[in-house]
């Protein structure tokens, strides 16, 4: 049976159009004229029987169906190029695997790394996408997923990689002529607070029975990256995973201000659908990454 699709001409040309709000812009961007534009649009309404556009003398403007619609052919022509690009770079070769990551623990953690992996799998790809918090596989190009939380997620498989020592963390220009902060100074300095985590303050000093006054108060950001920059820029104090800032304690850039670390609730894990348990390149990824912690747990609690 004939698929119901419109022509991919007609689809760009209606993609453009729409982010431009103007047939001319339109016809700029795809190197043809206004009047081929108009066309495309036209047979495209025709094709679905449904105004996507409103046409008057200052111009055109989608209509509610036309938003609805654009924004999933631009989804859907995305998935398109990619895997239009990725089956170009690798010349119908080899596989590829779509990560999910937390942002600072890839960087700080996984890419220093990664290289490693290349050298015993130079087949396969593995393509990296910043994702704070959880969501729902189906309907998304990822094969699994490295996050921060208590466990894996529901109707998925996965193994735990690491847990997280928390710990406070400054410029060291923020505490001279002071090396740590006391118990009854807390309230003196600014804490920089996590968007994603608002209670970890709370429970850092919680775990040291402590109450501070103002532990929810201070900038909000969202990613550990931003955290570490604000300490190091004099912000105020930051409560870190420690393994994302180890080359910052090293060079002096930070320094941590309580000898007090916290293992929160929350580990590492490696995801991904159940039904991805027995994709091959992701095994493989699997073992390898699974190693690497291995590996890093033995150097961190080795003595030094």
């Amino acid at each position: 049976m004939r698929r119901k699709i419109p022509s991919t001409g007609a689809l760009c040309a209606f993609e453009s159009a729409a982010r431009h709000q103007s047939f001319t812009k339109a016809a700029d961007e795809l190197a043809v004229t206004q009047s081929a534009i108009c066309r495309q649009i036209g047979t495209l309404e025709a094709f679905l029987g449904i105004k996507l556009f409103r046409r008057s003398r200052r111009g055109v403007a989608l209509t509610e169906a036309g938003r609805a619609y654009s924004r999933k052919v631009v989804a859907r022509l995305d998935d398109f190029e990619r895997d239009t690009l990725e089956l170009m770079a690798k010349g119908g070769q080899g596989a590829t695997l779509e990560l999910a990551v937390v942002p600072t623990f890839a960087t700080k953690w996984l890419l220093p790394r990664l290289p490693k992996f290349y050298e015993v799998h130079p087949d396969i790809t593995v393509n990296l996408t910043s994702q704070t918090r959880p969501f729902l596989f189906e309907g998304t190009e990822f094969d699994a997923a490295i996050h921060a939380g208590p466990g894996i997620w529901p109707g998925t498989d996965g193994l735990r990689l690491m847990g997280e020592s928390l710990i406070a963390v400054c410029s060291p220009a923020l505490l001279a002529p002071r090396k740590s902060v006391s118990r009854g100074d807390w309230a003196r300095y600014p804490l920089l607070q996590s968007s994603t985590r608002p209670y970890a303050w709370r429970e850092w000093f919680a775990s040291r029975g402590m109450e501070v006054e103002g532990d929810m108060a201070g900038p909000r950001l969202e990613l550990f990256s931003m955290l570490a920059e604000a300490a190091k820029q004099g912000m105020g104090i930051a409560l870190m995973p420690r393994l994302l800032v180890e080359d910052e304690l090293k060079r002096g850039a930070l320094v941590q201000v309580s000898s007090h670390e916290h293992a929160s609730s929350r580990s590492y894990y490696l995801i991904f659908p159940e039904e991805k348990a027995e994709n091959v390149a992701l095994s493989q990824f699997r073992d390898w990454i699974a190693a690497q912690a291995r590996e890093a747990a033995g150097s961190a609690a080795a003595p030094a």
